[in-house]
């Protein structure tokens, strides 16, 4: 699985670095920095904090598979 997020976009609400730690983490306050390349046993955290993005600034791709691979 592969996360690609739009810094652009990105507000800095932390939500994603909350529900899916050691994916996404906050450098300072505003600063998001992410793993691209998440694992699959963490597919359910970051399923978790794509949907709770509240500018949609990150997509997933490949999550089908890495749902068939767990």
């Amino acid at each position: 699985m592969r996360l690609v997020v739009g810094l652009d976009k990105c507000q800095g609400y932390a939500q994603c670095a909350f529900l899916a730690p050691g994916v996404f983490t906050m450098h300072g306050e505003e600063s998001l920095v992410h793993n691209a390349r998440a694992g699959a046993e963490r597919r359910e955290k970051v399923v978790r904090a794509v949907t709770a993005r509240p500018v949609q600034a990150i997509a997933v791709e490949g999550l089908r598979e890495a749902s068939d691979a767990g």
